[in-house]
């Protein structure tokens, strides 16, 4: 199906079984319920989605399984992680064989590339993906850049139609819009600046804490696209708490666990990761209690 470059696109997580396989029924479950929740397509594989510590193959398995489960209501996105040139375009062919709609993609993994080599690898990737990409810039977590600057300068490849903007600088979307216009969509990647992106122009919100709260995410989005920013800002501030915990290096501990708490996950992760543990689990049990407790009547839209 056709991307429509909008609206919120949940970073779903990836469930595993206590034995540490890929839990495909509560994988089916999960989608399923975003999908009923009205969000507006789903990404599976991201950084949150445990990219790193899946198979290729197992990349593929999840691949097929979120295309089946929206059977084209949503559109699919793919995340491309991958260390090698090589093995982002294999993994981008596949990806179009198993049926996604299109394709979040970073900068080489593990190496920070420099300028030249990110902008060759954005390019070579972009060449053998027959959907669209929305490029990821996450320097803050992957230690390259992709700026505005680079960004114009990418333009001239019609296959990238956005960007996942999650640099944690809220400048950011008023210097990509000043610099490119309307060009590409733009996405925030970041939880706790999204309200703020959306105020400034963002077209979109790739989200974490969507996991486990999607009505309320897809309330703030559609609330501020109205018009109705008061509203959404009174939402957002009860949600707050609970988004700062994607700002984390335990963004995936937290948000599973955030999940369990509201009853539509597990904890389970992928060693090296280990679920949380002593104060700092009780920590973000608090903050998510609070929210679970406190939840607020949505308006009606």
């Amino acid at each position: 199906m056709t991307v429509d470059w909008a609206g919120i696109f949940p970073a779903v997580t990836t469930k595993f079984t206590q034995e540490d396989k890929l839990d495909h029924p509560e994988m089916e479950r999960h989608f399923e319920f975003q999908i009923e929740s009205r969000v507006h397509g789903l990404v599976v594989v991201g950084s949150l989605g445990e990219n790193g510590v899946l198979s290729a193959e197992e990349k593929q398995e999840i691949v097929r399984t979120a295309v089946s489960v929206s059977s084209g209501r949503v559109p699919v996105l793919s995340c491309i992680a991958e260390t090698t040139t090589t093995a982002a375009r294999r993994f981008a062919e596949n990806s179009v064989r198993n049926g996604v709609d299109g394709f979040m993609l970073l900068p080489p993994m593990r190496y920070v590339a420099d300028r030249r080599e990110t902008m060759q690898f954005l390019r070579d990737v972009a060449e053998v993906c027959e959907k669209p990409v929305m490029i990821y810039n996450n320097p803050v977590a992957y230690g390259i850049d992709v700026t505005p600057e680079m960004f114009a300068e990418l333009a001239d490849e019609p296959k990238f139609a956005a960007i996942k903007e999650s640099s944690d600088d809220i400048r950011r979307v008023t210097d990509i819009i000043n610099l490119v216009g309307k060009r590409y969509r733009v996405f925030v990647g970041v939880d706790n600046i999204a309200l703020e992106s959306l105020v400034l122009g963002g077209d979109g919100w790739l989200a974490g804490l969507v996991c486990a709260f999607p009505k309320e995410t897809v309330a703030i989005y559609d609330l501020v696209k109205a018009g109705r920013v008061e509203e959404a800002v009174k939402i957002y501030r009860w949600f707050k708490p609970v988004l700062d915990l994607d700002v984390s290096t335990k963004l995936v501990q937290n948000i599973k666990l955030a999940e369990a708490m509201a009853g539509v996950g597990n904890e389970n992760v992928r060693k090296p990761r280990l679920p949380l543990a002593g104060e700092e689990r009780e920590s973000v049990k608090t903050i998510i209690s609070k929210a679970l407790a406190t939840r607020p009547e949505l308006p009606q839209l």
